[in-house]
């Protein structure tokens, strides 16, 4: 019988896969960001949201926090440094108002973890403690990321369009839910089970929009506004 330490791990290192490959779905999303030099109706939420929920797991994992969790270091260092990029292009090429928008939220996001970490190591002794106090905050930070997307799910039902709500992003946040909830299961960890459920009722409900209002989306707008932006870009950058 195989051993559950080494199930657990062939486990989490299919969720590093499979989360990998959820960092980097929003990837044609900004591909077209970047066509356009638009943002046109996309929303930097979701990815604002998932900054600070990577540094959060990325501190959960430490070994004076919670040890043994490497696999949740490794994926979460690299959504983190992903992130910032996805969210750098989305500052390129947004107008002012939603560029400020953009930098409060980061900067409420640093002061934060800078006082998370300060109390952490300050007044805690011990793993348990520590793990218990960053595992509740990961929790509610958790769901706030996979609650970001209600906007857009909201945009969907309204316009009876699937256009801004990216495909592969809601189903690997789907399959990357299921995973690391089995991760949690094999040695329970209340604090992984618990997003990562709510992860995966939330992929399975934007599958659904998405199968429900996909013959009614108007995909040849798409390249119309793409070209639109365009255009509108290299007039402004003719003045």
């Amino acid at each position: 019988m195989a051993d559950p330490n080494t199930i657990r791990t062939i486990v989490g290192i299919i969720g590093n896969v499979i989360s990998f490959f959820l960092f980097l779905s929003p990837a044609p999303t900004f591909l077209k960001i970047v066509k356009s030099k638009s943002v046109m109706e996309f929303k930097p939420d979701p990815y604002v949201a998932t900054v600070l929920n990577c540094a959060v797991w990325v501190f959960y994992g430490m070994p004076f926090v919670h040890p043994d969790s490497l696999l949740v270091i490794t994926i979460n260092g690299f959504g983190l440094a992903l992130e910032l990029f996805y969210v750098a292009i989305f500052f390129v090429y947004s107008d002012w108002a939603k560029r400020r928008k953009i930098i409060i939220a980061l900067v409420i996001e640093v002061i934060f973890m800078a006082i998370l970490i300060f109390v952490t190591l300050t007044f805690l002794h011990g793993t348990k403690s520590r793990s218990m106090l960053i595992g509740i905050v990961a929790i509610v930070f958790n769901v706030l990321m996979y609650t970001s997307p209600l906007t857009v799910m909201k945009k969907v039902i309204t316009t009876k369009s699937v256009k801004y709500m990216p495909f592969f992003l809601s189903i690997a946040n789907f399959a990357n839910g299921i995973v690391w909830s089995c991760y949690a299961l094999l040695k329970f960890d209340p604090y992984i089970l618990i997003p990562n459920g709510l992860g995966t009722v939330s992929g399975l409900v934007q599958l659904i929009l998405y199968a429900a209002f996909y013959r009614t989306t108007n995909w040849d707008e798409d390249e119309k506004e793409v070209e639109l932006s365009a255009s509108k870009t290299n007039k402004s950058s003719d003045v």
